[in-house]
């Protein structure tokens, strides 16, 4: 007999998993993240960053109302507890076919509710031989959250970045991978921490990461 899953042991049942999303054509993706605003709550601007929120209806994207992200420093020892506030993502990028089949892929591989809020930030990460950039200046670090994506989109003259997956903070990573572009990774937020090691250039010129990450629930209020 095929078993029925409840609400908590769906949540639970799902953990981690790897998936390339097919049906992306990245090229389209690339523009929108030049000339990205600088993330102020870090510091050596090596950040940039948008956010916004959705729901999923059929197969139909809702944007909602412009909201400030929120983290305790539970989860969150540089920005916790400050209430963080980023431009929305371009129109014209959240139009686009690929980003709905993006947000739609993290939805039904989650098993989403419905009316689930899931927030996705648009993020590159820069570095020169000067200043290296890091991914998680937090650290070893759960979000918040029930569900994370992180979608490689480009790495542009970089070497580092490398996703971790933890059980707990002083155990050995039970995943470790470059992220490739076009590579989905879909984590349970209640099971795991994650980790993605600083990047630095591969020649004297600057280097970029550019990524999603999506989160359900958002994390945002309005």
């Amino acid at each position: 007999m095929q078993k029925v899953w409840t609400a908590t042991e769906l949540e639970y049942a799902f953990l981690f998993t790897l998936r390339k999303v097919n049906s992306i054509s990245l090229e389209g993706f690339k523009a929108f993240f030049n000339n990205m605003p600088l993330d102020p709550y870090i510091k050596n601007n090596y950040r940039s960053r948008r956010l916004s929120r959705f729901t999923v209806s059929g197969n139909q994207l809702i944007k909602l109302p412009h909201g400030v992200f929120f983290q305790s420093k539970e989860y969150n020892r540089l920005a916790g507890d400050i209430k963080r506030e980023f431009a929305e993502l371009d129109d014209a990028l959240i139009e686009l076919d690929i980003f709905k089949n993006l947000v739609l892929a993290f939805s039904d591989s989650c098993k989403l509710h419905p009316e689930a809020e899931i927030g996705v930030h648009q993020i590159r990460i820069s570095c020169s031989p000067e200043n290296f950039g890091n991914p998680a200046p937090e650290g070893i670090h759960q979000d918040g959250t029930d569900f994370i994506g992180i979608f490689s989109v480009d790495r542009e003259n970089i070497q580092g970045g490398e996703t971790h997956l933890y059980t707990a903070k002083k155990e050995k990573p039970v995943f470790s991978k470059i992220l490739n572009p076009g590579e989905l990774l879909l984590v349970n937020d209640h099971e795991f921490f994650h980790y993605a090691n600083p990047i630095k250039p591969q020649t004297e010129a600057q280097g970029n990461w550019d990524i999603f990450v999506l989160t359900s629930p958002s994390l945002l209020s309005e």
